[in-house]
Protein backbone atom coordinates (compact mmCIF):
# COMPACT_ATOMS: atom_id res chain seq x y z
CA UNK A 1 0.00 0.00 0.00
CA UNK A 2 1.56 3.40 -1.01
CA UNK A 3 0.77 6.08 1.45
CA UNK A 4 -0.27 9.13 0.13
CA UNK A 5 2.39 12.22 -0.27
CA UNK A 6 0.72 15.08 1.41
CA UNK A 7 -1.20 14.06 4.73
CA UNK A 8 -5.03 13.73 4.64
CA UNK A 9 -7.19 16.16 5.80
CA UNK A 10 -8.52 14.79 9.08
CA UNK A 11 -4.56 15.23 10.09
CA UNK A 12 -4.02 18.87 9.68
CA UNK A 13 -3.57 21.45 12.28
CA UNK A 14 -4.86 24.75 12.60
CA UNK A 15 -2.38 27.55 13.68
CA UNK A 16 -3.74 29.49 16.85
CA UNK A 17 -4.88 33.48 16.16
CA UNK A 18 -5.85 35.91 18.97
CA UNK A 19 -6.13 35.00 22.00
CA UNK A 20 -4.83 31.23 21.77
CA UNK A 21 -1.89 32.62 20.49
CA UNK A 22 -1.18 34.96 23.29
CA UNK A 23 -1.73 32.01 25.46
CA UNK A 24 0.87 30.00 23.48
CA UNK A 25 3.60 32.51 24.08
CA UNK A 26 2.77 33.23 27.76
CA UNK A 27 3.55 29.49 28.68
CA UNK A 28 6.22 29.28 26.30
CA UNK A 29 8.27 32.00 27.94
CA UNK A 30 6.87 30.79 31.46
CA UNK A 31 8.72 27.51 30.96
CA UNK A 32 11.66 28.61 29.80
CA UNK A 33 12.29 30.76 32.76
CA UNK A 34 12.30 28.00 35.24
CA UNK A 35 14.41 25.95 32.95
CA UNK A 36 11.49 23.13 32.61
CA UNK A 37 11.12 21.20 29.17
CA UNK A 38 8.19 20.28 27.26
CA UNK A 39 7.54 17.11 26.06
CA UNK A 40 5.40 18.95 23.16
CA UNK A 41 8.06 20.45 21.23
CA UNK A 42 10.60 17.97 21.70
CA UNK A 43 8.35 15.03 20.48
CA UNK A 44 6.92 17.25 17.77
CA UNK A 45 3.28 17.16 19.07
CA UNK A 46 0.75 18.18 16.08
CA UNK A 47 -1.35 19.70 18.97
CA UNK A 48 0.83 21.64 20.51
CA UNK A 49 -0.48 25.44 19.17
CA UNK A 50 -4.13 23.73 19.75
CA UNK A 51 -3.11 23.13 23.73
CA UNK A 52 -1.12 26.10 23.96
CA UNK A 53 -3.13 28.23 22.58
CA UNK A 54 -6.55 26.75 25.15
CA UNK A 55 -3.68 26.98 28.08
CA UNK A 56 -2.57 23.81 28.58
CA UNK A 57 1.16 22.46 27.72
CA UNK A 58 3.08 19.15 29.02
CA UNK A 59 5.96 19.23 30.67
CA UNK A 60 8.87 16.37 30.49
CA UNK A 61 10.82 15.96 33.76
CA UNK A 62 14.38 14.49 33.97
CA UNK A 63 16.15 16.30 31.70
CA UNK A 64 15.64 15.93 27.80
CA UNK A 65 17.71 13.22 26.98
CA UNK A 66 16.67 9.73 26.93
CA UNK A 67 18.63 6.75 27.10
CA UNK A 68 16.71 4.84 25.09
CA UNK A 69 16.36 5.26 21.06
CA UNK A 70 13.02 4.04 20.09
CA UNK A 71 12.67 4.06 16.22
CA UNK A 72 9.08 6.58 16.76
CA UNK A 73 10.40 9.21 18.76
CA UNK A 74 11.87 12.56 18.54
CA UNK A 75 13.17 13.46 22.08
CA UNK A 76 17.38 13.48 22.10
CA UNK A 77 18.67 9.93 22.62
CA UNK A 78 22.14 10.42 24.62
CA UNK A 79 24.24 9.41 27.89
CA UNK A 80 22.88 12.01 30.36
CA UNK A 81 25.65 10.72 32.60
CA UNK A 82 23.34 10.55 35.88
CA UNK A 83 22.61 13.94 36.28
CA UNK A 84 19.98 15.13 37.34
CA UNK A 85 18.57 18.48 38.59
CA UNK A 86 17.51 18.90 42.05
CA UNK A 87 15.81 21.59 41.76
CA UNK A 88 13.13 20.49 38.98
CA UNK A 89 10.76 19.46 41.18
CA UNK A 90 10.16 22.47 42.92
CA UNK A 91 10.25 24.52 40.09
CA UNK A 92 8.00 22.33 38.60
CA UNK A 93 5.32 22.64 41.30
CA UNK A 94 5.40 26.18 41.84
CA UNK A 95 5.05 26.50 37.71
CA UNK A 96 1.97 24.24 38.00
CA UNK A 97 0.99 26.75 41.60
CA UNK A 98 1.02 29.60 39.72
CA UNK A 99 -0.98 28.50 36.60
CA UNK A 100 -3.83 27.33 38.38
CA UNK A 101 -4.39 24.24 36.89
CA UNK A 102 -6.90 21.36 37.74
CA UNK A 103 -5.19 18.42 36.32
CA UNK A 104 -1.18 17.64 35.72
CA UNK A 105 0.24 14.75 33.81
CA UNK A 106 4.06 14.34 34.71
CA UNK A 107 6.10 12.78 32.28
CA UNK A 108 9.99 11.50 31.74
CA UNK A 109 12.30 10.74 29.50
CA UNK A 110 13.93 6.80 30.34
CA UNK A 111 16.84 7.49 32.36
CA UNK A 112 18.60 3.63 33.01
CA UNK A 113 21.72 5.55 33.96
CA UNK A 114 20.17 6.44 37.23
CA UNK A 115 20.01 3.25 40.20
CA UNK A 116 16.76 3.86 40.47
CA UNK A 117 15.53 5.01 36.98
CA UNK A 118 14.12 8.34 38.61
CA UNK A 119 11.53 6.97 40.67
CA UNK A 120 12.91 8.87 43.36
CA UNK A 121 12.87 12.22 41.46
CA UNK A 122 9.69 11.54 39.95
CA UNK A 123 7.82 11.11 43.48
CA UNK A 124 9.80 13.83 44.72
CA UNK A 125 8.05 15.86 42.45
CA UNK A 126 4.74 14.70 42.93
CA UNK A 127 5.00 15.98 46.46
CA UNK A 128 6.11 19.08 45.40
CA UNK A 129 3.11 19.48 43.52
CA UNK A 130 0.79 18.62 46.18
CA UNK A 131 2.65 20.67 48.60
CA UNK A 132 1.97 23.63 46.49
CA UNK A 133 -1.31 22.71 44.96
CA UNK A 134 -3.63 20.24 47.50
CA UNK A 135 -6.46 19.89 44.77
CA UNK A 136 -4.68 19.03 41.66
CA UNK A 137 -5.33 15.78 39.77
CA UNK A 138 -1.71 14.43 39.16
CA UNK A 139 -1.06 11.40 36.49
CA UNK A 140 2.16 9.79 36.28
CA UNK A 141 3.49 8.97 32.97
CA UNK A 142 6.57 7.27 33.18
CA UNK A 143 9.08 4.48 31.84
CA UNK A 144 9.12 0.43 32.63
CA UNK A 145 11.98 1.22 35.25
CA UNK A 146 13.36 -2.14 33.49
CA UNK A 147 10.80 -4.53 34.83
CA UNK A 148 11.83 -3.30 38.61
CA UNK A 149 8.96 -3.33 41.10
CA UNK A 150 10.70 -1.33 43.56
CA UNK A 151 10.97 1.81 41.48
CA UNK A 152 6.97 1.43 40.51
CA UNK A 153 6.57 1.35 44.42
CA UNK A 154 8.45 4.12 44.97
CA UNK A 155 5.89 6.22 42.64
CA UNK A 156 3.02 4.54 43.57
CA UNK A 157 3.17 4.41 47.18
CA UNK A 158 5.67 7.45 47.65
CA UNK A 159 4.31 9.48 45.25
CA UNK A 160 0.74 8.48 45.60
CA UNK A 161 -0.51 9.93 41.64
CA UNK A 162 -3.90 10.13 40.87
CA UNK A 163 -3.08 7.72 37.69
CA UNK A 164 -0.36 5.86 36.77
CA UNK A 165 0.47 5.81 33.22
CA UNK A 166 2.58 3.86 30.66
CA UNK A 167 2.82 3.05 27.12
CA UNK A 168 3.41 -0.15 25.80
CA UNK A 169 3.01 2.29 22.30
CA UNK A 170 2.34 -0.41 19.59
CA UNK A 171 1.10 -4.07 19.51
CA UNK A 172 3.00 -6.84 20.24
CA UNK A 173 4.52 -7.86 16.83
CA UNK A 174 5.86 -4.32 16.57
CA UNK A 175 7.91 -4.09 20.00
CA UNK A 176 11.27 -5.30 18.43
CA UNK A 177 11.47 -3.12 15.27
CA UNK A 178 10.15 0.50 16.92
CA UNK A 179 10.81 0.01 20.56
CA UNK A 180 14.17 0.35 21.89
CA UNK A 181 15.54 -3.59 22.78
CA UNK A 182 15.55 -2.46 26.37
CA UNK A 183 11.55 -1.95 25.82
CA UNK A 184 9.13 -5.17 25.29
CA UNK A 185 5.18 -5.87 25.79
CA UNK A 186 5.68 -8.25 28.83
CA UNK A 187 7.83 -5.85 30.89
CA UNK A 188 5.69 -2.89 29.95
CA UNK A 189 2.01 -5.05 30.75
CA UNK A 190 4.25 -5.87 33.74
CA UNK A 191 4.50 -2.66 34.88
CA UNK A 192 0.96 -1.68 34.53
CA UNK A 193 -0.11 -4.58 36.41
CA UNK A 194 2.19 -4.29 39.14
CA UNK A 195 1.14 -0.45 39.67
CA UNK A 196 -2.46 -1.36 40.10
CA UNK A 197 -1.07 -4.56 42.41
CA UNK A 198 0.32 -2.04 44.46
CA UNK A 199 -2.34 0.61 45.04
CA UNK A 200 -2.99 2.50 41.56
CA UNK A 201 -6.51 2.31 41.52
CA UNK A 202 -6.38 3.60 38.14
CA UNK A 203 -3.62 2.64 35.16
CA UNK A 204 -3.50 3.80 31.50
CA UNK A 205 -1.86 3.17 28.41
CA UNK A 206 -1.48 4.08 24.69
CA UNK A 207 -1.32 2.82 21.30
CA UNK A 208 0.40 4.23 18.17
CA UNK A 209 -0.96 2.63 14.33
CA UNK A 210 -0.56 3.02 11.13
CA UNK A 211 3.02 1.56 11.83
CA UNK A 212 2.02 -1.76 10.09
CA UNK A 213 0.14 -3.31 12.34
CA UNK A 214 -2.91 -5.22 11.12
CA UNK A 215 -6.75 -4.26 12.55
CA UNK A 216 -7.05 -7.44 14.47
CA UNK A 217 -3.31 -6.99 15.93
CA UNK A 218 -4.35 -3.89 17.61
CA UNK A 219 -7.62 -5.34 19.19
CA UNK A 220 -6.25 -7.93 20.85
CA UNK A 221 -3.64 -5.89 22.10
CA UNK A 222 -6.55 -4.05 23.87
CA UNK A 223 -8.02 -7.20 24.77
CA UNK A 224 -4.40 -8.07 26.71
CA UNK A 225 -4.87 -4.44 27.78
CA UNK A 226 -7.65 -5.43 29.38
CA UNK A 227 -6.55 -8.84 31.27
CA UNK A 228 -3.76 -6.53 32.88
CA UNK A 229 -6.80 -4.38 34.33
CA UNK A 230 -5.61 -1.39 32.63
CA UNK A 231 -8.60 0.83 32.95
CA UNK A 232 -7.96 4.00 30.40
CA UNK A 233 -6.70 3.85 27.11
CA UNK A 234 -5.48 6.29 24.05
CA UNK A 235 -5.18 5.20 20.35
CA UNK A 236 -3.15 7.52 18.02
CA UNK A 237 -1.92 7.98 14.50
CA UNK A 238 1.60 7.54 14.23
CA UNK A 239 3.62 10.30 12.25
CA UNK A 240 7.00 10.23 11.85
CA UNK A 241 8.81 13.16 13.42
CA UNK A 242 12.12 12.93 10.74
CA UNK A 243 13.43 10.30 8.01
CA UNK A 244 15.82 8.57 10.74
CA UNK A 245 12.27 7.49 11.96
CA UNK A 246 10.14 4.55 11.62
CA UNK A 247 8.12 5.42 8.57
CA UNK A 248 4.04 5.65 8.38
CA UNK A 249 2.88 2.35 6.76
CA UNK A 250 -0.82 4.08 5.69
CA UNK A 251 -3.55 6.86 7.66
CA UNK A 252 -5.93 5.42 9.53
CA UNK A 253 -9.28 6.53 8.60
CA UNK A 254 -11.21 8.39 11.48
CA UNK A 255 -13.77 5.43 11.17
CA UNK A 256 -11.59 2.91 12.08
CA UNK A 257 -10.71 4.99 15.30
CA UNK A 258 -13.94 5.48 16.41
CA UNK A 259 -14.09 1.55 16.12
CA UNK A 260 -11.72 0.77 17.96
CA UNK A 261 -13.45 3.08 21.01
CA UNK A 262 -15.86 1.33 20.43
CA UNK A 263 -14.42 -2.11 21.08
CA UNK A 264 -12.64 -0.48 24.08
CA UNK A 265 -15.78 0.30 25.64
CA UNK A 266 -17.31 -3.12 24.99
CA UNK A 267 -14.16 -4.79 26.26
CA UNK A 268 -14.36 -3.09 29.76
CA UNK A 269 -12.30 -0.01 30.13
CA UNK A 270 -13.37 3.16 31.87
CA UNK A 271 -11.99 5.59 29.32
CA UNK A 272 -11.14 5.26 25.62
CA UNK A 273 -9.71 8.04 23.37
CA UNK A 274 -9.04 7.34 20.05
CA UNK A 275 -8.35 9.50 16.99
CA UNK A 276 -6.41 10.72 14.34
CA UNK A 277 -4.47 13.32 16.26
CA UNK A 278 -5.11 11.78 19.68
CA UNK A 279 -1.80 11.07 21.97
CA UNK A 280 -1.25 9.69 25.15
CA UNK A 281 -1.28 13.17 26.71
CA UNK A 282 -3.25 14.91 24.73
CA UNK A 283 -6.39 16.56 26.70
CA UNK A 284 -5.65 14.07 28.79
CA UNK A 285 -7.59 16.25 31.64
CA UNK A 286 -10.54 16.46 30.09
CA UNK A 287 -10.09 12.49 29.61
CA UNK A 288 -9.81 12.06 33.53
CA UNK A 289 -11.99 14.99 35.44
CA UNK A 290 -14.83 13.66 32.77
CA UNK A 291 -14.62 10.33 33.35
CA UNK A 292 -12.20 8.02 35.50
CA UNK A 293 -11.58 10.22 37.91
CA UNK A 294 -15.05 11.35 38.31
CA UNK A 295 -16.25 7.68 38.36
CA UNK A 296 -13.85 7.56 41.38
CA UNK A 297 -16.01 9.62 43.85
CA UNK A 298 -19.33 8.52 41.72
CA UNK A 299 -20.05 12.18 40.53
CA UNK A 300 -19.54 13.58 37.46
CA UNK A 301 -18.23 16.94 38.96
CA UNK A 302 -17.42 19.81 36.88
CA UNK A 303 -13.37 21.18 36.73
CA UNK A 304 -13.19 23.32 39.75
CA UNK A 305 -13.63 26.92 39.52
CA UNK A 306 -11.33 29.93 40.65
CA UNK A 307 -12.38 32.78 42.43
CA UNK A 308 -13.88 34.36 39.26
CA UNK A 309 -16.33 31.77 38.56
CA UNK A 310 -14.55 30.04 35.62
CA UNK A 311 -12.93 27.08 35.14
CA UNK A 312 -9.64 26.09 36.37
CA UNK A 313 -7.45 25.67 33.17
CA UNK A 314 -6.85 21.89 32.45
CA UNK A 315 -3.14 21.17 31.65
CA UNK A 316 -0.86 18.25 30.99
CA UNK A 317 2.68 18.52 32.03
CA UNK A 318 4.88 15.50 30.20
Amino acid sequence: MTVPARKPDWLRVRLPAGTQQDEFRSLKSRFRSRGLNTVCEEARCPNIFECWGQGTATVMILGDTCTRGCRFCAVNTGKPGGVIDSNEPENTALSLAEMGLAYVVLTMVDRDDLADGGAAHVAETVRRIRHHSPQLRVETLVGDFLGNHEDIRTIVQEGRPDVYAHNVEVVPRLQRSIRDARCSWDRSVGALVAAKKLGSSITKSSLMVGLGEEREEVLEAMRLLRAADVDVLTIGQYLRPAKRHARVERYVEPGEFEDYERAGLELGFRFVASGPLVRSSYRAAEVFLTGALAEETNTRELPPMDRYGKKKKLAVLT
